[in-house]
């Protein structure tokens, strides 16, 4: 086998694939990359048993064959490489040479047979949509996955479909980030999967700027994403996914109508004197105002007044100020609308207007 690529023609694959090797591995084999060389295509694929990521590139002197190389010590020659190097690989017995210029590397390798591929996944249902759209809606909820909860299913993102729309829903039991999008083409069935929390984070940094669509395949136990030269593939959290449905606040008629950019700013000054560890803000809604106030162990305060469009009034409901900035990071548009019910309720965070995406916030005892 041998091949050669220019520097910044190589890089890209390799990022794209670094992300998925672990550090640490139980298996040597799964810190390297599978490398495969076929007439005028070379493909890098790289995984962790959970999620896997190939791309591939044109090579025009490409001679077929595979082998895996360290994931980790490959990327770091290339990325050390001057600009425009042109960087040569041949494979001789079971070493790879890494030559560019006057530059030689020699990486030891283990048999691509070893390494566990992901081959058929079953297909049962395909959907294309564009991938600023997806990249959109995982980015307006990711945040709000939960982080190695014992609750497994919790520690990963569902992907919704149902006739033709397409949501995105993520929770830690304390909030729930939810986005949705149209579909051009119905599904047969109506489909829940949880992606693991590596697959979306994985998922968020295959898009970059730029036009294009992106291919869905659903699998029995795998989801596989295609866009242009990169293929991803995870396995699928098997677990039964709350009823998200039933936390999304009903009645909650009490609306305080705010300029995001302004409670957003208000927030962050009320954060730096509220409590480290709970975070706990209060909201005290009166007739057209809204006032912010935090308090910490130190007796010290921090209390903020914004102009509000709201009829409610004498109403104080404690939040987490971080969900609270979170959800309204990930909201667009220059105005936001808080859904409130009563002390005890959740509130409902969105854009006025809109319900393609919305932010449900249990609420604080202060």
């Amino acid at each position: 086998m041998h091949f050669s690529i220019q520097r910044e023609v190589l890089l890209k694959p390799l990022q794209q694939v670094i992300g998925v090797v672990e550090r640490r591995q139980t298996l040597p084999v799964l810190s390297n990359l599978l490398v495969v060389a076929t007439s005028g295509k070379v493909a890098f694929t790289g995984t962790d048993l959970e999620v896997e990521m190939s791309a591939s590139v044109d090579a025009s002197d490409a001679d077929a064959g595979e082998v895996t190389i360290p994931a980790r010590k490959l990327f770091d020659i290339c990325r050390a490489l001057p600009d425009g190097s042109k960087i040569q690989f041949k494979l001789n017995n079971e070493r790879v040479t890494v030559s560019s210029g006057r530059s030689r590397f020699t990486l030891a390798t283990l048999a691509a047979t070893e390494f566990p591929v992901i081959e058929n996944i079953e297909v049962v249902e395909k959907i294309t949509l564009p991938k600023s759209t997806l990249k959109e809606l995982m980015d307006r909820t990711a945040f709000a996955m939960a982080n190695q909860d014992v609750r497994y299913y919790l520690n990963g993102m569902l992907l919704d479909l149902r006739d033709k729309t397409l949501r995105c829903v993520a929770t830690d039991g304390h909030r729930l980030a939810l986005a949705e999008t149209g579909l051009e083409e119905g599904m047969t069935a109506q489909r829940q999967i949880i992606i693991p929390r590596k697959g979306v984070v994985e998922l968020q940094g295959m898009f970059e700027a730029g036009e294009g669509d992106v291919e869905l395949q659903f699998g029995r136990n795998h989801l596989r994403v295609r866009h242009n030269d990169v293929v991803f593939t995870s396995k699928l959290i098997d677990g039964r996914f709350p009823d998200y449905e039933a936390v999304i606040p009903i009645g909650a008629d009490k609306e305080v109508h705010l300029a995001r950019e302004a409670l957003r700013s208000a927030l962050q000054r009320a954060a730096i004197l509220s409590n480290e560890k709970y975070r706990g803000v209060k909201l005290d809604v009166s007739q057209n105002k809204l006032r912010i106030v935090a308090h910490n162990p130190e007796q010290e305060e921090a209390v903020e007044e914004l102009e509000a469009r709201t009829g409610v009034n004498e109403l104080s409901v404690g939040f987490n100020v971080n969900y609270l900035l979170d959800a309204l990071n990930a909201l667009q548009g220059e105005d936001v609308l808080l859904c409130l019910r009563d002390a005890n309720s959740s509130c409902l965070l969105r854009t006025p207007g809109s319900e393609q995406s919305r932010h449900v916030i249990m609420p604080l005892r202060l």
